[in-house]
């Protein structure tokens, strides 16, 4: 047995009630072994072992008030898994699905994102199990409010930067960092995704979704192709959806797709984005409006974006959204790439199914890790106490892209498997935080 396979066996064992997190680790550790084969120091000096496990976990209840007087209690988290590139940094998602294992899943995932970024930071991810649809401004403010009471002790510009997730905008960010200013007496750049009059970045809230599209036009162009005049089906409908849609039709391709929790729309005349933000964003209605309201498209309930033949899939909504039998009919269909840009939302029999069938297929730590990126970009403006343009910002989101995609292509290449871009994310995130370990010590 290789030294990930054991790890992994004492992971699946140790974590059998963490689907997620075993899921996320087994999927990088089972990877990375070529790498691992070249570096026996890794193993004496039980670095998998330690990269495992966070290097802190808070928990804390979350106490507040509803509208109607009742005391309502959450639950609250922050996992700050690694800190050996810098310190630590993620989303928090509020959501009722929140809990330990999907957390760790997520800051496990954020080391090697946010590695194969460049950037000076290290991997961490936090949340609620709290669900802010349906609730009044008001509410919202108290929840956050609480939620930041506890979590302000922990976090710091130069300790750990969470920023926003699922169910976590633009109003949370704004309730959140206002409560930290107050009980830490400092104006730092402790949140990113703020408002742009309070320290916020341009090209934030399109970060994600258009740095997944550059991604997948990296890839292409490797091929000697582009993205102009491609078929290409979307999941999902918020932040990361959006403006993968726009910068997707921006770039010539004609997106076929959206989603929501509820079902999914197919238009075959190309997904209108400002239709599509006036349901999602202004009215946070539901994707069967935009059918509603779109001559020609078509609302389907439930999942199967997949069933609409496509040249690019994203799935860009959720985990395990992209099951096996989403996977078998993208390959028959012809799909010849398949980019994530949600947070492992592809299946692990899935993945394996289309990398059998020669799909090129790209991971959510490398295809998605723009949001990340911007955010530390946004930390540097906040440093500097400055503003860049958004044209500064994108030109270099774009750049940064393009330095992951290179080198988890290159790292692919060195291990003998060109075109695998899970074994060169993983090995090319992995090498950049395995050598600052090492350099520090058994710590």
């Amino acid at each position: 047995m290789s030294y990930s396979e054991r790890v992994i066996a004492q992971l699946a064992e140790r974590y059998a009630g963490q689907p997620e997190f075993v899921q996320a680790t087994s999927e990088v550790l089972g990877s990375i072994q070529p790498a691992l084969d070249r570096h026996p120091e890794f193993e004496e000096a039980a670095l998998l072992e330690r990269l495992v496990e966070p290097e802190r976990i808070i928990m804390f209840r979350v106490p507040w008030l509803d509208d109607a007087g009742h005391v309502q209690v959450n639950r609250g988290y922050r996992v700050e898994f690694n800190s050996a590139i810098g310190p630590y940094k993620g989303g928090l998602r509020f959501h009722p699905s929140v809990n330990l294992s999907i957390l760790k899943f997520l800051g496990f995932e954020q080391i090697f994102k946010i590695s194969l970024t460049g950037l000076p930071i290290g991997g961490g991810k936090g949340g609620a199990d709290f669900d802010p649809k349906g609730k009044s401004d008001a509410e919202v403010m108290r929840f956050c409010q609480s939620f930041m009471t506890e979590l302000f002790r922990h976090i710091g510009a130069d300790t750990d930067v969470p920023a926003g997730d699922i169910g976590v905008g633009g109003r949370e960010i704004g309730y959140l960092f206002g409560q930290y200013k107050r009980l830490a007496n400092r104006y730092e750049g402790v949140l990113t995704g703020k408002g742009l009059t309070w320290g916020g970045s341009l090209a934030r809230t399109e970060a994600t979704g258009y740095g997944a599209v550059y991604f997948a036009s990296d890839v292409l162009a490797d091929k000697g192709e582009s993205l102009d005049g491609k078929r290409v089906n979307i999941t999902g409908a918020g932040n990361v959806a959006t403006y993968a849609v726009q910068k997707a039709e921006q770039l010539g391709a004609l997106v076929q797709t959206v989603s929501d929790s509820t079902g999914w729309v197919y238009d075959p005349a190309g997904i209108d984005v400002k239709l599509l933000r006036e349901v999602k964003e202004v009215r946070r209605g539901r994707i069967s409006e935009y059918a509603q309201e779109r001559e020609g498209s078509v609302y389907h309930e439930g999942a199967g974006c997949w069933e609409v033949p496509c040249d690019v899939y994203m799935p860009c909504a959720t985990q395990n959204e992209l099951p096996l039998e989403g996977a078998k009919a993208l390959v028959e269909a012809g799909c010849g790439l398949v980019v994530e840009g949600a947070n492992m939302p592809t299946t692990l029999k899935a993945t394996n199914l289309l990398l059998e069938k020669g799909v090129t297929f790209c991971p959510g730590k490398a295809a998605n890790a723009g949001g990340v990126a911007v955010s530390a970009l946004e930390m540097s403006q906040n440093s500097e106490r400055l503003q860049w343009t958004f044209e500064e910002v994108d030109e270099r989101l774009k750049g940064i892209m393009k330095s992951i995609h290179d080198n988890a292509r290159d790292a692919a290449d060195e291990c003998g498997v060109p075109g695998n871009y899970v074994v060169g994310a993983n090995v090319a995130g992995f090498l950049k935080v395995a050598d600052a370990m090492m350099a520090q010590g058994i710590v």
